[in-house]
């Protein structure tokens, strides 16, 4: 073979090894499957309006941590608030497993000042954690009566400590905590204490790392009318190792497989709620998620990729539908999983879980409403309703994804053919490609630090017989807003 012709060869190799590439980042572009979508006229629960939220440790709060110069909440810091109101952050939550080690930095005046100064530029509420290992109560209550005296309208409710249920609480050699009853009676020291200082104070609790402890706080916290819901933590994904091995990380590709598959809603999701939501609503409360995230600590290429939204705009739908009461997805400096996250040069950026918690917010106030879903083909898609005022929002989420993905088209139901104009607002990476990292948008824009997010709404195709139509492609997602639309009643 002469030189010409092992170029020419080589040439074909090349682009053929490239259009694999692009294939196999192309996805979402295979054959349609038919959906059809039916919203069932039953409100369920009303959608708080703060139900969006970030969590961040205790010593987050404090200067010159991991790599801040200065503060990181500072009325200040433009990127942080930018990104917050671009995300549409509502509440935000001050604790984690610091706040029982690092007491001086929950009871700091000055860091309390900037996280409120924070709060109020940002626009959110705060759950503000006092310490409650080895703590004394006098300090927490003292430090309680100047954050109301002083915050009070940007104050959320006060928390007492964190996930007593798992270390160091149970391993503590000056007096381990392994039940709730010997947890209780300590939480409700510190209680009272705060209340003979600040008897206008509103609590929450316990922030079990789990279920536990969760059922019994709310039993024996009803009657105080004090405590306004009851949280607790969850990562359904648990732990990123391969075996529990540390030097072993889950690869991406499995990491994206679980975080999409249909058995993790009806796995994880489903147990945590049979004994936590299910269990509180009886004594009239409703469970916050003060921590959640996919992976603890998360896993590169899936954790901050567009798999990543897809999973959290799903869990949050699927949360909202059983009435739970908000989630703040744990910050925790600066890991692979933060929804907002901070490069070497000191630039905050937004990993794409951000999109997602944007498209939810757009519901948020809503009743969530029961849908029927006609899915022949079995296509691994979710889709969620929501009433507001005088419009409906159907949420639809293609977990397809890879060379195989399906596209979805799908019809939405709507009673009588004269009814209001749509719009869609899409959630997409480019080439559909559930593990990017970067370029995902929503509504055509990416959310940034250094500008507001101007997405748009697209106009929905309206069929003759008052139903809606919109493709929705694998690894993407979808909320279509329906003006002054009547609902099928079944």
């Amino acid at each position: 073979m002469d030189l010409k012709s092992k170029k020419n060869l080589l040439s074909i190799i090349l682009l053929f090894v490239a259009g694999v590439a692009i294939t196999q980042k192309s996805t979402g572009l295979g054959r349609l499957s038919q959906i059809e979508i039916t919203v069932i006229n039953e409100p369920g629960y009303r959608i708080p309006s703060d139900f969006t939220g970030l969590s961040f440790e205790t010593d987050a709060t404090a200067p010159n941590h991991r790599n801040v110069k200065g503060y990181l909440f500072t009325a200040s810091n433009k990127q942080l608030i930018t990104l917050f109101r671009n995300t549409a952050i509502r509440n935000l939550r001050i604790g984690g497993s610091t706040v029982d080690r690092f007491h001086e930095t929950a009871y700091d005046r000055a860091a309390i000042d900037s996280v409120f100064a924070f709060a109020e530029a940002a626009g959110v509420k705060v759950i503000y954690s006092l310490p409650l290992l080895n703590a004394d109560p006098e300090p927490g209550a003292k430090t309680a009566r100047y954050i109301r005296d002083n915050y009070g309208d940007l104050l959320d409710c006060f928390s007492i400590g964190n996930e007593p249920n798992c270390p160091p609480y149970q391993e503590d050699p000056t007096g381990p905590i392994r039940s709730y009853e010997e947890y209780f009676p300590i939480w409700q020291r510190f209680y009272e204490a705060v209340i003979r200082e600040v008897p206008e104070a509103m609590f929450t609790g316990p922030d079990s790392g789990g279920w536990q402890f969760t059922e019994e706080f709310a039993r024996d916290t009803k009657e105080t009318g004090k405590v306004l819901f009851i949280t607790h933590h969850q990562y359904p994904n648990g732990q990123p190792y391969l075996n529990n091995d540390k030097n072993r990380r889950i690869p991406a590709d499995t990491a994206i497989a679980r975080m999409l598959s249909p058995k993790l809603p009806a796995g994880q999701y489903a147990r945590l709620h049979s004994l936590t939501g299910v269990k509180v609503h009886p004594y009239g409360f409703r469970c916050r998620m003060t921590e959640s995230n996919d992976y603890l600590g998360g896993i590169d290429g899936a954790s901050n990729a567009m798999s990543s939204a897809l999973w959290a705009l799903d869990y949050m739908h699927w949360q909202a539908f059983r009435g739970l009461a908000g989630i703040n997805f744990h910050n925790n400096q600066w890991l692979k999983t933060c929804t907002i996250n901070m490069n070497v040069s000191g630039e905050y950026f937004a990993n794409p879980k951000a999109h997602a918690i944007r498209a939810f917010d757009m519901v948020a106030g809503g009743w969530t409403m029961p849908v029927d879903i006609s899915n022949p083909d079995r296509a691994n898609l979710t889709a969620y309703a929501v009433k507001g005022d005088d419009c409906l929002y159907v949420t639809i989420i293609n977990k397809e994804y890879g060379q195989q993905a399906r596209r979805a088209d799908v019809t939405i139901l709507v009673k009588g053919p004269a009814k209001g104009k749509a719009g869609a607002m899409y959630l997409t990476a480019p080439g559909n490609n559930a593990g990017a990292v970067t370029g995902i948008t929503l509504g055509g824009d990416s959310i940034t630090s250094h500008r507001p997010w101007k997405g748009k709404w697209t106009g929905v195709k309206k069929k003759s017989d008052g139903r809606y139509q919109v493709k929705v492609a694998g690894g993407s997602a979808v909320v279509v807003k329906i003006h002054g639309s009547q609902i099928i009643k079944q």
